[in-house]
């Protein structure tokens, strides 16, 4: 398996992953010239992949989903919810080609299982995902909510993960944010910080978990060393840590 962050953030998210005879997006949040030249500048053809799968309606996530399928002729899967509010919230544009799905089902692509995970996050219905081929199984854990129970079954079973570790909590604390922002970041339904992300691979993660991609890193309330700091002092060293960006592309080691 082959999974590219070609971008994360609050400024646009959007994932790669590539198995034998399967190629998937996760996410539309970046532009399509973005989502072009960065595959691209891998040996990967956007007009290639095979699906845009969505989490959910907001717009660092969904923006570019229109110009993803006009453009690329890619078939977009979502939920109903999240396209109803996607049409109403966002410019998405014409869409044509939409395959719907209910969080909590299990998606099958060639030689690839999506496992789409309900997540608590304050959007219309949000999903997380589990991507599973005959030799592993990889999380896109972001965009969380809260730590919530089937988190930590999850993470037991994994071999790589991609998952939110959004602020440190001292940053957003004493930032510019105001009150109300603030409580909904660190509330039920908002992002998980930096020490939270890390008590959760401390407390779950299996001994196969070979490397962790820390994602969705705030720009203010958060940098890349703090988050990697926030991680190593509770995790054992066999396990490798990689930050997303939120400017470029990282390629993950496969798996």
């Amino acid at each position: 398996m082959i999974v590219i962050a070609l971008q994360s953030g609050s400024n646009g998210n959007c994932i790669y992953v590539e198995t034998g005879r399967t190629k998937l997006l996760f996410d539309a949040g970046i532009s399509g010239h973005q989502a072009e030249k960065r595959l691209a500048s891998f040996g990967r053809d956007i007009r290639r992949v095979n699906a845009v799968i969505i989490s959910h309606d907001h717009a660092d996530h969904i923006s570019s989903a229109g110009v993803y399928q006009r453009k690329f002729a890619l078939p977009l899967y979502m939920t109903e919810p999240t396209l109803s509010r996607a049409m109403l919230r966002t410019r998405v544009g014409r869409l044509n080609d939409i395959r719907h799905f209910k969080a909590g089902e299990t998606l099958l692509f060639e030689d690839m299982y999506v496992e789409t995970v309900p997540t608590p996050h304050d959007c219309a219905d949000g999903c997380a995902f589990v991507l599973e081929d005959s030799r592993s199984r990889c999380g896109i854990l972001t965009d969380l909510g809260n730590v919530f129970e089937e988190l930590v079954r999850i993470v037991s079973t994994l071999d790589a993960v991609l998952i939110e570790s959004n602020y440190d909590e001292g940053l957003l604390e004493s930032g510019p944010y105001p009150p109300f922002l603030k409580q909904r970041i660190h509330g039920d339904k908002g992002h998980i910080s930096n020490v939270e992300s890390a008590e959760l691979l401390s407390r779950s993660a299996s001994p196969q978990l070979v490397w962790a991609c820390l994602s969705h890193l705030s720009e203010l309330n958060n940098t890349p060393a703090l988050a990697i700091e926030a991680h190593r002092g509770r995790l054992p060293e066999r396990i490798k840590l990689i930050t997303a960006s939120r400017y470029g592309a990282v390629m993950l080691p496969e798996l």
